[in-house]
């Protein structure tokens, strides 16, 4: 997209403040760090959607969980954005497309003056039954994640990955398959796409996940019978599948399953030595955000001349996107974090769990 000669550069109107990615004429930050009086939220994972903000927009989906985790916490205003739809905002028009992430997830795309930038927030390219597909929307700048952002993160096929537990389960049908997956989209994900390979047995779930499938539920995810995993007998779990918080595959609430096999979903799961260090017997490299070539490729489809670097492995991608021609630099944002260590997410803060920050004010 080539911006005109009279509008302003993209440098001019949006920059990396403490408190994280602020649109100067627009007074809003991009998925703050910490609160303030205007936020703009591309998705509900904690990393992005942080409590106590004065004003939040958007999509219904964001903000639906964003009730679901914090309750009166989710922010003084909500006000919702759906996909397509614009919203004026101090001269800047904001609008939503698809991230491909989870549920509601965005890119946020911002024009001012004839300049537009897309922040993509977190992204996957590959196909989810859980939520809209990832986008590609022309602009003068693109914000790109680079969680995978290094050459060794290639991911297999999902579908293959979801027949490797079905696989395990014919093998050892004695035994429980607990798979940690991440409250918030990835355990969504992993239960549709069981269904979809044609197993039709109940998935049993930890009770960190039930609110939010619940929600997806709400949202028309269709994710099949579900029970909960907590108080069910050693002897009826012989055989079955149960998906838990990454925290809790560890800890002696799996202890109580049947000969349980653990198993990670996870794009980390790429890294042996990771799956090593938490003890996975089974690991499934099933990840919601974009790998190595479908960073380069969403560049390429985006085709915005200038690219900036969000978190992640920044330099690899800032580099290999300067010898494909674009103009690449690092932001070097703080307050990201993995989102598997996020194990509460359906839950409502413990009192103290969120503390209490001074929202960030117009200097």
């Amino acid at each position: 997209m080539a911006r005109a000669s009279t509008a302003p550069h993209p440098e001019t109107w949006l920059e990396v403040r403490p408190a994280g990615l602020y649109c100067i004429p627009g007074d809003f930050y991009v998925d703050p760090a910490r609160p303030v009086e205007r936020a703009v939220v591309t998705h509900g994972h904690a990393d992005h959607a942080r409590p106590n903000n004065a004003a939040v927009l958007a999509t219904p989906e964001t903000l639906a969980i964003m009730r679901s985790r914090y309750r009166e916490a989710a922010g003084g205003t909500l006000e919702p954005l759906a996909y397509g739809e614009g919203r004026e905002v101090n001269g800047v028009k904001v609008a939503f497309a698809p991230a491909g992430h989870v549920l509601g997830s965005a890119q946020a795309v911002l024009e001012y003056r004839g300049s537009r930038i897309v922040i993509s927030g977190d992204y996957k390219r590959r196909e989810d039954p859980t939520c809209t597909a990832f986008e590609p929307v022309p602009c003068d700048v693109f914000v790109t994640e680079a969680t995978f952002g290094l050459p060794v993160f290639r991911h297999p096929p999902t579908d293959g990955e979801i027949a490797k537990l079905l696989e395990s389960r014919r093998l050892f049908p004695e035994r429980t398959h607990v798979v940690g997956a991440y409250a918030l989209g990835k355990a969504q994900r992993v239960i549709a796409l069981l269904r979809r390979a044609g197993y039709e047995r109940p998935i049993w779930i930890h009770g960190a996940l039930q609110q939010l499938c619940d929600l997806y539920r709400d949202h028309g995810v269709e994710l099949g019978e579900l029970r909960p995993a907590t108080a069910a007998e050693k002897r009826e779990m012989a055989g079955e599948i149960v998906l838990a918080p990454p925290s809790a595959i560890a800890d002696r609430w799996a202890r109580r399953l049947s000969d349980p096999v653990t198993c990670m979903a996870s794009g980390w799961m790429r890294v042996r030595q990771r799956a090593k260090q938490r003890g996975v017997e089974l690991p499934l490299i099933v990840s919601d955000h974009a790998d190595w070539d479908e960073l380069i490729q969403t560049l390429d489809d985006v085709g915005a001349p200038e690219v900036w670097v969000t978190h992640g492995s920044e330099e690899a991608l800032v580099h290999t996107a300067g010898q494909r021609g674009f103009r690449a630099r690092a932001l070097s944002l703080i307050g990201r974090g993995e989102e598997e260590q996020e194990t509460g997410a359906a839950a409502k803060p413990e009192p103290g769990a969120e503390p209490e920050l001074p929202v960030e004010r117009k200097p």
